[in-house]
C-alpha cells in the first residue's frame, strides 16, 4: 500500500510538471521529487559511467571539420552516433540538420534537444585535439563539439534507464548557427508548414549555472564599394573603393557610440575586410563584413541606420573628391538576421530549467545571448539555451580550450530539464 501511494504521489507530481500555471514554488518541488525517483537516479548515475566514452566522442567530433555550410561529414558521423545510441528514426533533412526522433507516450507535443554542428573556423584549420594537463585544446572543442557530446550523453542515459517521455523528443544536430550560417538550421526546423515543435532546449556554452532565456538580435552586412580600378600612378585621382570603405568605417565608428553608449547594450564590429589586387593598383572593389547586436530591436534598428547613413556619406565624399573617372557605387547586402527576442523568466520552460539547476544546489543565472533559441523565442515558442557543462575559454580562437570540471553536472541538469518539459511517463519509485 505504501509503495502504491508513493507511486501515485510521484505520478501526480510529474503530471503537475505540465501545468503552465503552477506556482514557482511547485517547480522546485516537482524537480526535487522527480530527481529522487529510481529510474531518474539510475540515469543520473550512468552519466558518470559514460564519461570515458564522452571524452572519446569529444575528440572524434572536434577533429571532424565543420565550417558553416560544410557540416556534412560531422553530420553523417553524428547521425551514426544517434543510431548506435538506440534511435531508429534518424535522418538528415534538406539543409543538413541531423534529426533523431524518440516517440513519446502521447505524441501530442514535441520537445527538441539540440546542439549546433558547425564551428566558426574555415576549412583547412588544424582541429587536432591537444592535451595540456586537464585542458583539452582545439578550435571548436567547446563551441560546440562539447554541446553535441552533451546531447548524445542525455540520449544514452535515457536509453540506458528506459526513460519514457509523454511528449515526442527530437535529438537534433543542427547546421548554420555560426557566422554567416544565419541560424539556417533552426530557421528550417521552425519554417512555415514544418512539423510543429512545442519547445526547444539548445546546448551551447557557459557554466552549469547559465540559462539563456532571451535573444540578442543581430544584423549583419557585407558592404562592397565598386569602381573601375586602375594604376596607382597613371589613374591617380580616380575614386578609390578602399578609401571609401575607410571613410565609411571611420564615420560609422564616430557615430556608433551615440547609440551604443546608452540604454540596452548594443555593439557593432567590422569583422572582415578585403579587396584589391596589388600595392600599386587602385582596387576595383573593397568590401567589409559588419556585425551589429542588441537585445532591443529598436536599438538594433538604430545602429543599423547609423551604418546605412555612414556608407552613403562616405560614398558621396569619395566621389566628390575624385578628379577623373566615373563615380563609385556601393552594394549593401544583408547577410544575416537574428531577431532580438525578449525573454520571459516566468514561462514554464524557464522555470523548469531553473528548478532543475537548483536541484543540484546551483543557483541559476539568467542571461540573454545570441543562440539558436533566438528564433523560436521571437515566434513565441518556448526556448532556452543551456550549458554544455565543464569550463572553457578562448572560444572562436585557435587556442580554444575545455576542462572537464564537473562536466557531468551540466548533462544531468539538462536531462532533468528535458524530463520536466517533456514529462516522464515511467518516473516512479
Amino acid at each position: 500500500m505504501i509503495k502504491l501511494q508513493r507511486a501515485f504521489f510521484c505520478a501526480i507530481l510529474v503530471a503537475l510538471s505540465f501545468a503552465a500555471k503552477s506556482a514557482p514554488d511547485d517547480f522546485d518541488q516537482i524537480a526535487a521529487s522527480l530527481l529522487q525517483t529510481n529510474c531518474v537516479q539510475k540515469a543520473m548515475n550512468h552519466v558518470l559511467t559514460l564519461e570515458p566514452q564522452s571524452q572519446s566522442d569529444l575528440v572524434e567530433l572536434t577533429e571532424i571539420p565543420a565550417p558553416p555550410f560544410q557540416e556534412d561529414a560531422r553530420g553523417e558521423r553524428f547521425k551514426e552516433m544517434l543510431v548506435s545510441s538506440g534511435l531508429t528514426d534518424v535522418f538528415i533533412d534538406e539543409v543538413g540538420n541531423v534529426i533523431g526522433r524518440r516517440p513519446g507516450n502521447t505524441g501530442k507535443r514535441t520537445v527538441v534537444l539540440s546542439a549546433h554542428l558547425d564551428t566558426v573556423f574555415p576549412a583547412g584549420t588544424d582541429v587536432t585535439v591537444r592535451f595540456q594537463g586537464e585542458r583539452m585544446l582545439a578550435p571548436g572543442i567547446g563551441d560546440n563539439s562539447r554541446g553535441l557530446v552533451a546531447v548524445l550523453a542525455v540520449l544514452r542515459v535515457m536509453e540506458y534507464a528506459s526513460l519514457q517521455t509523454e511528449a515526442d523528443v527530437w535529438i537534433v544536430g543542427n547546421v548554420g548557427e555560426e557566422g554567416l550560417g544565419d541560424l539556417r538550421g533552426v530557421k528550417h526546423l521552425f519554417r512555415p508548414g514544418a512539423d510543429p515543435i512545442d519547445s526547444l532546449i539548445a546546448i551551447d556554452g557557459g557554466r552549469s549555472s547559465r540559462i539563456v532565456f532571451g535573444g540578442v538580435g543581430s544584423h549583419r552586412y557585407r558592404v562592397t564599394f565598386i569602381g573601375p580600378g586602375g594604376h596607382s600612378w597613371g589613374a591617380f585621382g580616380m575614386a578609390n573603393p578602399h578609401h571609401a570603405l575607410g571613410r565609411a568605417i571611420a564615420i560609422f565608428d564616430a557615430n556608433g557610440p551615440r547609440v551604443a553608449e546608452s540604454g540596452e547594450k548594443t555593439s557593432y564590429n567590422v569583422g572582415r575586410i578585403g579587396g584589391g589586387t596589388s600595392v600599386n593598383s587602385i582596387p576595383f572593389e573593397s568590401w567589409a563584413e559588419i556585425d551589429m547586436r542588441s537585445g532591443d530591436q529598436v536599438k538594433l534598428d538604430e545602429i543599423d541606420a547609423v551604418l546605412q547613413g555612414s556608407v552613403q556619406q562616405a560614398l558621396r565624399q569619395e566621389n566628390a573628391g575624385r578628379s577623373i573617372g566615373p563615380a563609385l557605387t556601393v552594394d549593401v547586402k544583408r547577410v544575416g538576421t537574428r531577431p532580438a527576442a525578449a525573454g520571459n523568466a516566468n514561462t514554464p520552460l524557464v522555470q523548469r530549467s531553473m528548478a532543475a539547476t537548483r536541484a543540484f544546489n546551483i543557483e541559476p543565472e539568467l542571461r540573454i545571448s545570441s543562440t539558436d533559441a533566438n528564433l523560436p523565442i521571437s515566434k513565441g515558442i518556448p526556448a532556452i539555451t543551456m550549458s554544455r557543462g565543464g569550463r572553457g575559454g578562448k572560444a572562436h580562437s585557435p587556442e580554444e580550450w575545455w576542462v572537464n570540471d564537473e562536466g557531468h553536472v551540466g548533462i544531468q541538469i539538462t536531462l532533468l530539464t528535458l524530463l520536466l518539459e517533456a514529462g516522464c511517463a515511467n518516473c516512479v519509485n
